[in-house]
């Protein structure tokens, strides 16, 4: 297996299971961890994030009940699946990770959450990261990250 890491943040984890501008790169990039060629990283914190905002759509109305709990389950699954293959890393919260997000936050006024995916993804060393933000994009990029904005 490869050793390169693609770290994603929530915005590009929800593109997986969610139809919207920059879903086939996600796809692409799930679909080479399946085959072994990459692996995939994301912060514990992401995990509840997604589902905050799968279950914000539910609220809202963006989505019916029965999908709610479809693409819940197809997350937590899929998740689950991908870490007992080894080709998903979660990250999760320590304290020198914590301690660069402050650090971060202090530096460009960006939110603790957003800090910490910077501050995770270097600390896997991810060779890219995957955004749809395009503010903690120019962060990652100004951190150097090689940061790929998903827009």
């Amino acid at each position: 297996m490869s050793g390169k890491i693609a770290y994603l943040d929530t915005s590009a984890i929800v593109k997986r299971y969610v139809d919207e501008p920059g879903s086939d790169i996600v796809r692409d990039l799930y679909k080479k961890c399946y085959f072994g060629e990459l692996r995939i990283s994301f912060s514990i914190w992401n995990i509840g994030e997604v589902l905050g905002v799968i279950n914000r759509a539910r609220v809202l109305g963006r989505i019916r009940e029965e999908d709610y709990v479809v693409t819940k389950k197809r997350f937590l699954a899929e998740t689950i699946r991908l870490v007992r293959l080894g080709v998903l890393f979660i990250v999760g919260m320590r304290r020198s990770i914590l301690r660069e997000s402050w650090r971060l936050v202090e530096r460009y006024n960006i939110y603790q959450a957003d800090a910490l995916q910077v501050a995770s993804a270097k600390s896997v060393k991810a060779e890219q990261f995957f955004v749809a933000d395009r503010n903690l994009h120019e962060v990652a990029l100004k951190e150097g990250l090689n940061s790929a904005y998903l827009g």
